[in-house]
């Protein structure tokens, strides 16, 4: 696929850890949807091949749409081993985001067909996890297999929230993939909260609507 290199060498970081280290495979692991209303929290973890670099990867926020569907299916393809975990709001409610986050994540590495060395997670935080793991801040623009984990996340979860655009078409989830924005509101407002929502997160959604109705 055709695209603008990255101005910093995400695979520099791989090659790093492989020259200083006896590893045979690690991989990145991120997540999308921790600020949404509703709708699951999704998880990857990848692993990708040492001799093959895919033109154009790059952070998931940093991509077009367009970009990021390319590059997952040229990621699927390309990868030694993927795993993409969702976890749901009921979850997301029971346990807090945080750590809805860190049992995909660890969910989405123990999945892979390759065991992997070394977990590289985005953030600051690691999960709890047989594999040893190490935090990245801003792995996503730091590390390849981060940065490929991100767009798998991003682009499984926004293809979820499509299909429950379909299942729920009166809060336009096409539109806001559940993320907080005055339209997502406007629509609470309307229909009231969902099965789909996160409830956690709705704490202060009168204050929400008050001001709405104010401006």
């Amino acid at each position: 696929m055709a695209g603008k290199k990255p101005a910093v060498d995400l695979y520099e970081f791989e090659r790093t850890i492989y020259a200083m280290n006896d590893f045979d495979w690690v991989c990145g692991a991120d997540e999308a949807g921790r600020g949404p209303l509703a709708g699951p929290v999704f998880a990857a973890a990848v692993i990708l091949p040492k001799d093959e670099e895919i033109p154009g990867l790059n952070d998931s926020k940093k991509l077009t749409e367009k970009k990021r569907e390319a590059l997952f299916d040229i990621i699927c393809e390309k990868a030694v081993a993927y795993a993409i975990v969702p976890v749901d709001e009921k979850t997301i409610d029971e346990i807090n985001i945080l750590a809805a986050s860190m049992l995909g994540m660890k969910q989405a590495v123990e999945q892979l067909a390759v065991r992997p060395d070394i977990a590289f997670i985005d953030g600051n935080r690691v999960p709890n996890m047989e594999i040893p793991a190490q935090a990245v801040v801003k792995g996503d623009a730091t590390s390849a297999s981060i940065a490929a984990a991100s767009i798998l996340a991003k682009v499984s979860r926004d293809r979820f929230m499509l299909k429950l655009a379909e299942e729920y078409p009166q809060y336009a989830f096409e539109k806001h993939k559940g993320y907080p924005t005055e339209l997502h509101y406007q629509k609470i407002g309307e229909y009231g909260v969902s099965p789909v929502h996160r409830k956690s997160f709705l704490k202060s959604l009168d204050a929400h609507l008050k001001k709405l109705v104010k401006e």
